[in-house]
């Protein structure tokens, strides 16, 4: 073997001394372009920090893998088909179209009806609590869970079943419509809240929350100047109220009771007595001056539910919120 392949030394063979000549032109200079290595290690640094991430997020994926989809207590089917009956997932988006509809059911808590151009989604289920998200359109719940156990966020206010069947829509303002037709839903936002009882109607909005509620069966004045006070806050407007309220109106007088300045306060009371006969203990000045005793004998005048009944759910839903 000639030694010229291994050490260079002697005289190369013919074929290697031509294939040298050859190659002469791509032969590297080093003492023009000597070899540079990095005078630290510095710069690596972040490249290894980035691999090093890249390799502590794969064990710990597989260490702690991400929480599984989680199935609510419903069901769903679309339009009615029975045939196409699946489980509903935590977080999942429900659309329906311009004249598609959703229907949702479960055993324990009851059915809801997600009418056409609507979208919702259930943010909790779980054994004692569903909540959903209803961000636009409109939606028809029958409950037979026990109170407090149905809650639906809307972007105004929330809405609380209290065992009840009723209608909800919300626009692409936020705005929103409550008709509650068995039982009783409580609206709420922060300290406003309301309570409407069956046969009658509530709005809100994202400027004032959960309005004073109101029976649909008030003339369309009162209901026109009701709306009209609530969002304008004009003094004629709540004089109108005033003017077309009959006893049954009450249940509005008394929210506007608990909610307006003092001199509307007062127009608002004595109204409220001349049209719902008031125990004993019933104080003017303290109902103005929203003493909670008092409020609370008003509204037990009203003949609806004692104050006891829906206190209680109230401190029960407050305390897990």
């Amino acid at each position: 073997m000639n030694d010229y392949l291994w050490d260079g030394s002697g005289r190369p063979e013919p074929e290697i001394d031509a294939l040298e000549r050859t190659l002469a032109p791509l032969r590297f200079p080093p003492g023009k372009h000597p070899l540079q290595f990095p005078r630290s290690s510095r710069q690596s640094i972040p490249y290894a920090a980035f691999a090093a991430s890249i390799v502590l997020g794969l064990v710990a994926w597989q260490l702690f893998p991400p929480n599984p989809p989680q199935l609510t207590a419903w069901t769903l089917s679309e339009d009615g088909d029975a045939a196409a009956v699946r489980k509903v997932l935590i977080g999942e988006r429900l659309k329906t179209g311009e004249s598609s509809r959703l229907d949702l059911e479960s055993d324990a808590f009851g059915r809801i009806e997600i009418q056409p151009d609507s979208e919702m989604r259930f943010l909790e289920s779980a054994a004692g609590r569903q909540r959903i998200e209803l961000k636009h359109g409109r939606i028809h719940a029958f409950i037979w869970a026990p109170p407090q156990h149905f809650i639906v966020d809307t972007p105004s206010a929330t809405a609380v079943d209290l065992g009840c069947q009723y209608e909800l829509s919300v626009d692409r303002l936020g705005n929103g419509f409550l008709t509650v037709q068995n039982g009783w839903v409580a609206f709420q936002l922060g300290d406003i809240e309301s309570f409407i009882p069956a046969g009658a109607a509530c709005r809100t909005s994202p400027a004032g929350g959960p309005g004073s509620p109101f029976f649909e069966d008030a003339s369309a004045t009162f209901r026109n100047a009701l709306a009209e006070f609530e969002r304008s806050g004009e003094r004629k407007m709540l004089e109108q109220v005033l003017a077309e309220s009959r006893p049954r109106d009450g249940l509005t007088l008394w929210h506007l009771l608990a909610r307006l300045g003092e001199t509307e306060r007062a127009a608002v009371f004595d109204r409220f007595a001349q049209l719902v006969p008031l125990p004993a203990g019933v104080v003017r000045d303290n109902a103005i001056a929203r003493d909670r005793a008092t409020l609370d004998l008003c509204w037990n005048a009203l003949d609806l539910d004692s104050t006891d009944w829906w206190r209680t759910w109230k401190r029960e839903w407050h305390g897990r919120r």
